[in-house]
């Protein structure tokens, strides 16, 4: 697959509006199907754009198209969030959506539970676990398992195998001691609004461009930036009103 290069130029939050940001596809191929014919007057039906398969995770800029990360895959996939927990929620009620189970180890449960009873319809599709007694969750291709481990900004290794099927998210409130053995061992890292001194870090380890280092401490608290090691992509995280009403807005702080 080819790749077009973009402008460097990163978004930045300035009186409600967003500048330029880098595109690129995390998602996999999505299955290809024969194509349809629709009638001219059709095509404005269509409000949603096809593309890979995954989670939608926002939207990227300038286009506005909807970003999507292939988050379960047939090997182990390891995504580290730098940022808040809602934001972390919102990606694990995304996750539930697509009929993935979602196991989260955390050492705030309070923050959690809510969530673990309204997802589902009653269904036990999020389940909250203190933190070491998380087993093995059993993922499999017709049952993807999302993990996330929300352990503070020191979190330990954790216990569970790499298993196909069964990705994995830490979220990092912020930059802690291990950071760098955190977000080295990570496929996917996502980085929210942080200071100064810890996007100077996040530049060094994940090679991240100066405009870019400049550009995340003035994130606004729907804005992340997901990076490989060689592509990155700004998103805009704007949540569906059932997620807005159980979440509440868009936040960096806990």
């Amino acid at each position: 697959m080819a790749y077009q290069t973009y402008p460097t130029t990163p978004p930045v939050q300035e009186r409600g509006k967003v500048t330029t940001r880098i595109r690129a596809g995390f998602g996999l191929r999505g299955p290809r199907r024969e194509l349809h014919v629709l009638a001219s007057a059709d095509l404005s039906a269509l409000s949603f754009p096809v593309g890979d398969d995954g989670v939608l995770i926002g939207e990227d800029y300038p286009e506005q198209r909807p970003s999507v990360l292939g988050l379960f895959r047939p090997t182990a996939y390891d995504v580290v969030l730098v940022g808040g927990v809602w934001t972390a929620q919102v990606l694990a009620l995304r996750a539930a959506a697509t009929g993935a189970r979602v196991a989260v180890e955390t050492a705030r449960p309070q923050l959690w539970a809510p969530l673990a009873q309204a997802a589902g319809g009653g269904q036990p599709c999020v389940t909250v676990h203190q933190i070491g007694r998380l087993g093995a969750q059993g993922a499999s291709v017709s049952a993807p398992v999302l993990v996330v481990r929300d352990l503070g900004p020191k979190p330990p290794r954790s216990r569970l195998s790499a298993t196909p099927w069964q990705s994995t998210l830490t979220l990092l409130p912020f930059l802690g001691p291990n950071a760098a053995r955190v977000l080295n061992s990570a496929d996917l890292v996502g980085v929210q609004r942080v200071s100064p001194p810890e996007a100077e870090l996040i530049g060094r380890l994940l090679t991240v461009s100066g405009e870019d280092v400049a550009a995340l401490p003035t994130l606004g608290d729907e804005y992340t930036l997901w990076a490989t090691r060689i592509r990155r992509q700004y998103v805009r995280l704007d949540p569906a009103q059932a997620e807005q009403q159980l979440l509440g807005p868009a936040r960096r702080v806990d």
